[in-house]
C-alpha cells in the first residue's frame, strides 16, 4: 500500500520557489531546501526531482502568478497608453523597493544566473520575455490605432526596448541604493512614447 504525503506540495513548492529568488541556484543547496522546506531529500527527490527541476518547477510558478496580472494591466478597454505607463512605474516603483532590492525579479535573476549555461532555464527566460514583449506591443498597437501613439512609431521596436528597459530597471533596482536612477530611467523611456 502506498504512503500518503505527509507534507503539501503546492506549499513546499512556493517555499522553494520563496528560496531560490531570495538566494539564487548556486547558493541554495540540497541542504538548504531541507531545512527551509521541513521535508526529507528523499521527499524532495521523489516529489520534484532533482534540485534543478525543482527550480524549474518553482520559476514556473512565477511566471504563472505574474503573467495574469500583466496581461490584465494591458489589454483594458479603453486607452492603452495609460496602461503602458502604468506597467512601467509599476516596475520601476517595485524595482527601488526594499524588497526589490532584496529579491529582484525571479525571471530577471535567472536570466542573469543560469541562462548563458542552462539551456532549460534560458528557455524560461525567453519564454517569460516574448509573453511581456508581446503584451506590451499589443498595447502599443492599440495606442496607435487609438490616436494616442504618433504614425510613425514602430510598436514592435518600443515594446523590445520597453522589454530592455524593464529588465535593466530590475538589475539596476537591484544593485543600487539610488532610487531615483531606476525612476528618471523609466520616465525618460515613458517620454520617447510621446
Amino acid at each position: 500500500m502506498a504512503r500518503t504525503k505527509e507534507f503539501d506540495p503546492d506549499g513546499a513548492l512556493q517555499s522553494a520557489l520563496e528560496l531560490f529568488w531570495r538566494r539564487g541556484y548556486e547558493a541554495t543547496s540540497m541542504a538548504d531546501l531541507v531545512e527551509h522546506l521541513g521535508i526529507g531529500r528523499a521527499s524532495i527527490y521523489a516529489t520534484f526531482g532533482s534540485k534543478h527541476e525543482l527550480y524549474l518547477k518553482a520559476l514556473d510558478r512565477y511566471s504563472e502568478a505574474r503573467d495574469p496580472f500583466l496581461l490584465a494591466e494591458l489589454s483594458q478597454p479603453g486607452p492603452a497608453l495609460p496602461s503602458v505607463r502604468a506597467v512601467v512605474r509599476r516596475f520601476a516603483g517595485e524595482a527601488a523597493s526594499s524588497e526589490g532590492r532584496l529579491n529582484g525579479c525571479f525571471i530577471t535573476n535567472t536570466a542573469a544566473e543560469l541562462a548563458p549555461h542552462d539551456p532549460a532555464a534560458a528557455r524560461r527566460v525567453e519564454i517569460s520575455w516574448e509573453h511581456v514583449e508581446t503584451l506590451l506591443h499589443s498595447a502599443l498597437v492599440r495606442a496607435q490605432a487609438q490616436g494616442e501613439l504618433p504614425e510613425g512609431r514602430d510598436p514592435r521596436a518600443l515594446a523590445r526596448m520597453l522589454l530592455v528597459l524593464l529588465q535593466g530597471v530590475r538589475i539596476v533596482g537591484k544593485a543600487s541604493n539610488d532610487p531615483a536612477r531606476v525612476r528618471d530611467a523609466a520616465e525618460q523611456a515613458l517620454a520617447l512614447l510621446g
